[in-house]
């Protein structure tokens, strides 16, 4: 085992295209970012938000949502998040086509949140009704618990004053947005984000690499494999690993040349940073890999395909335009709940902007399984295969 990790290794660095692309490629892009960025980034604190809430009557009935949105803009809170402004819905339309607004909250049956266009700002306020959402959610199921669980026992008489209180204890709880971005908001954090993703992705040439050198119909390296004594299993894990190694010393010489070199500031969370970046490099691995085993073409144009798809991934969250991602969330979510290069750019995005983890380690979460799933299908395609004749 030892002895085919050293051999893989090896292989791997004495490839100069792969080098190019795992290591040289993203400290090239960086810099381009560097020198592109530099004069434009508007660095500034996080601003307190102008937004408008529809006066109705169901407004003025939800206490949860009045109490939460009040502390959110209370002037003595020194994480004031919004100056908000109660108007009908006419008032809210004109202050939004006038741009003095982000956006305007309406309940009605359900939470009607309305942007003008797609942005940082709007993706705060968004945030916000969906956590004050879930908590509405928490209340209803809490009284219905506490409710059914007094029935069960034969009590009829519910102490109905402590299930009030319980309820008000849940709406006074503080919510937990607040400014807690490392010293500035950068808006070109996010170019930085989707450099890290391309970055992770681009690692699957070591692993599609590695991998045709293990198949017989790619290399006559993969002939000689297939013949020897050696147990197959023991090879493919050898060179997995062995691209994965590869594919963290990339990543590490990343970070090392934006944070010292470039002075990027990714936040205080190093340890989480670090921990994304390794995931988000076993999803590229995983999927070099299973392009690497189901295509049935040369090296040449697998490559191509990984890197179209790479590429396609990092437009998509927002390398070439800040605000594609937030289009791509608002109007095709599902696309970027299932692009690697989105979830580990949104995953650097929680831990920048917010001081909640939830975000994240669902982003963590999602890229673990999407691994999984390309590697699962990669084993089994590997297994099927069968050769009459090489």
């Amino acid at each position: 085992m030892i002895h085919n990790l050293k051999y893989s290794l090896k292989t791997l660095f004495k490839n100069k295209m792969l080098i190019f692309w795992t290591f040289m490629f993203p400290l090239i892009m960086a810099t381009l970012f560097n020198m592109a960025f530099r004069d434009l980034s508007k660095n500034k604190e996080l601003e307190i938000i102008d937004i408008a809430v529809i006066n109705n009557e169901e407004y003025k009935n939800n206490e949860l949502y009045r109490n939460t949105l009040e502390q959110l803009s209370d002037e003595k809170n020194e994480d004031k998040l919004f100056n908000i402004v109660y108007v009908d819905e006419q008032q809210a339309k004109e202050l939004l086509n006038d741009n003095k607004i982000t956006g305007y909250i309406k309940l009605e049956e359900t939470t009607k949140i309305v942007f003008k266009e797609n942005g940082i700002n709007e993706t705060i306020l968004k945030y916000v009704t969906e956590k004050i959402e879930e908590k509405s959610i928490m209340i209803k199921n809490l009284s219905e618990q506490e409710i059914e669980k007094e029935i069960k026992t034969g009590n009829y008489n519910i102490n109905y004053d402590e299930l009030t209180n319980k309820i008000k204890e849940l709406m006074q709880t503080e919510t937990n947005i607040k400014d807690v971005s490392n010293k500035k908001l950068d808006y070109v954090m996010i170019e930085y984000y989707t450099l890290i993703a391309m970055t992770c992705l681009y690692g699957g040439t070591l692993s599609m690499y590695a991998i045709n050198q293990k198949l017989p119909n790619m290399c006559n390296i993969g002939k000689r494999i297939s013949v020897s004594p050696i147990k197959k299993k023991t090879t493919i894990l050898s060179s997995l690993i062995s691209s994965y190694f590869a594919q963290l010393i990339g990543l590490a010489l990343l970070f090392i040349y934006t944070i010292f070199i470039l002075k990027v500031d990714y936040g205080t969370n190093t340890p989480l940073i670090i921990l994304l970046g390794m995931v988000g490099s076993l999803t590229g691995l995983s999927l070099g890999l299973l392009i690497g085993t189901i295509i049935k073409k040369n090296e040449n144009i697998k490559i191509g395909i990984l890197i179209g798809i790479t590429m396609l991934g990092c437009f998509l969250s927002g390398m070439m335009g800040i605000t594609m991602k937030y289009i791509i969330d608002k109007n095709i979510p599902l696309i970027n709940k299932l692009n690697p290069a989105a979830i580990i750019t949104d995953g650097f995005y929680s831990l920048y902007y917010y001081n909640t983890l939830d975000r994240y380690w669902y982003n963590i979460i999602s890229l673990l399984i999407i691994s999984l799933i390309l590697i699962l299908i990669s084993a089994n395609s590997l297994r099927r295969q069968k050769y009459d004749n090489i």
